[in-house]
Parts: structure tokens; C-alpha cells; sequence
């Protein structure tokens, strides 16, 4: 493997809801500084200092403890300053983490000796509209999520691609992932696993009803319009946040961003394959985020 510039700045967070964390953030701290790593910044990943160091572009790299959920928040903290992550698993399931907590000791003095690779993940940009009036933007690491509200009952979708109709869904809802995303929720919906360094835009239906039920991979730089036609709620989710609501005829245009984010891998690109039947085999449903 090719060595990577040796990192000098070090920020290490950790999620306050997991227990455990903060413990081993400490002795991961502990553990930089008797290697010769001076002041490495020790956070919580809610911490405004935290986002504030990485703004500034102080940090080189954020070692994150948690889970896939604190991989997502430290990928929206990181991606504008163009800060590398490297996660250690706190929680059960923790597929976008490089290293299990019993493994950091072991690959830490390789990090520091510049023997990793960077592996650069695709973000996407997602802009919502009514009319010609823009009410979100957003950076999405996982996926754009166009369902319906409260209200047990369909929505209609109509999607287009590059401008051209795509196909129009009743359903719960549509997805638009990442190769990222691709494991999260699109994958729970009957989506396809996407190799991690691709540049593709997955689309998943949600519960469809007499429409179409397959997942779509998309060309590389195409962008997705979705608009809704609905008589009743609709929301826009990115990442698992708290829902937008979206009016009738407003849409959600999706497209390949600018930026990547950029996790820290001791593997090389292969590993992706071995780890999939190990993380298939558990149940997501108990992973702490």
C-alpha cells in the first residue's frame, strides 16, 4: 500500500449516547499523545468546538467513536473542510466503520506512520423547490427519502432524469442513495449493494402499488427530479432527520455534489466484499447509533 501523508492534527469525538465511549475516546487520546501527537483534541460529536476546529481546517483527521449514525454526523461535519474520518465501533452493527473497538491498539501505529488509504465516498446535493422557489438545501451522505406523512396512505411520484420522465410511482415513497446508502435504508427496501467507490444514484420505491418495483442505478452525473402530486402530507427526509414538509407539486432535485467525504481504510478495496456476508448475518435492528 502506498503511505499516505503522515497526519499531524487530530481531533478524537465520540457519541455521548453510547456508553463506553467517552471511556474509550480518552484512552484513544491517551494513546496519540504516547506516540507523540501533541494536543489531539478530545470531543463530544455535538460539541460546537468540535465543528468550529474543523471549519477552520485544524483538524486532519476526526477518529470517531460510535456507530453508523455517528459516522453520518461526523461526515456532515467533515466533508466542506475536506477532513479525513476514521471510526471505531461502538455500537452493534457499525457497517461504515473501519475498525471494531478491540482493533484500534493494533492499527493505530499504522495510521501514524502514513500505511492507509483514502477512500473517497460520493455526496449528494439535494435542493427543494415549489416553483421556482427554493426552501432546502441539503448535503446527503446516505439518501433523500420523498414519503408520506402520518397519514397511512400512498403518495403519487413522478420522476425524471437529466429533465426526461422516468417513471411515475404510487407508493410509500421513493429513495435516492448513495453507493453509501445503498447499505442503510435502500437496502431495507430491496435495493441493490453498490460498490462504495462508485459515483451512481440508487432509486428505490418504497412500498409501491401497481407501479414499478425495481431498484435503478442510474449513469454517473445524471441528477433526479422527484415531484410530488398528493392531496395529503408528504415529507422530504435527508439522512434520517427530522422530515420537510413538501406541498403539493413540490420537488426535490438530486444530484452528485461537489464534495466527497473521505474515511480513513486499512484494507484494501476488496475487504468491502468479505465484510458484506459478516454484516449481513447480524440484525441492524439492535446497532447503536
Amino acid at each position: 500500500m502506498k503511505k499516505s501523508p503522515i497526519p499531524s492534527h487530530f481531533a478524537v469525538a465520540f457519541n455521548p449516547q453510547i456508553e463506553g465511549a467517552e471511556q474509550e475516546a480518552r484512552s484513544v487520546v491517551d494513546f496519540l499523545q504516547s506516540h507523540g501527537i501533541d494536543h489531539p483534541l478530545l470531543a463530544s460529536l455535538f460539541d460546537k468546538k468540535l465543528k468550529e476546529e474543523i471549519d477552520q481546517r485544524h483538524i486532519d483527521i476526526l477518529i470517531t467513536l460510535g456507530g453508523d449514525g455517528s459516522m453520518l454526523r461526523a461526515s456532515h461535519l467533515c466533508a466542506q473542510a475536506g477532513t479525513s474520518i476514521l471510526g471505531i465501533n461502538m455500537g452493534a452493527f457499525g457497517f461504515l466503520m473501519e475498525l471494531q473497538k478491540e482493533d484500534w491498539r493494533k492499527y493505530l501505529p499504522d495510521l501514524l506512520e502514513g500505511k492507509f488509504r483514502h477512500e473517497e465516498r460520493m455526496l449528494l446535493q439535494a435542493n427543494l423547490f415549489n416553483g421556482k422557489t427554493l426552501k432546502g438545501s441539503w448535503e446527503v451522505v446516505n439518501e433523500v427519502v420523498v414519503c408520506r406523512g402520518q397519514l397511512v396512505k400512498p403518495i403519487r411520484l413522478h420522476a425524471r432524469v437529466n429533465n426526461y420522465p422516468m417513471a411515475s410511482y404510487v407508493a410509500d415513497g421513493l429513495i435516492a442513495a448513495t453507493p453509501t446508502g445503498s447499505t442503510a435504508y435502500a437496502l431495507a427496501a430491496g435495493g441493490a449493494i453498490m460498490p462504495p467507490e462508485l459515483r451512481n444514484i440508487l432509486i428505490v420505491p418504497v412500498a409501491p402499488h401497481i407501479s414499478l418495483d425495481r431498484a435503478i442505478i442510474l449513469s454517473e452525473g445524471a441528477s433526479v427530479t422527484i415531484t410530488v402530486n398528493t392531496s395529503h402530507q408528504a415529507v422530504l427526509s435527508v439522512d434520517g432527520h427530522d422530515p420537510v414538509a413538501m406541498s403539493n407539486e413540490d420537488y426535490v432535485k438530486v444530484e452528485a455534489s461537489q464534495r466527497n467525504v473521505t474515511f480513513i481504510r486499512f484494507h484494501d478495496p476488496g475487504y468491502f466484499y468479505k465484510n458484506l456476508s459478516h454484516y449481513m448475518e447480524k440484525n441492524p435492528s439492535t446497532s447503536v447509533k
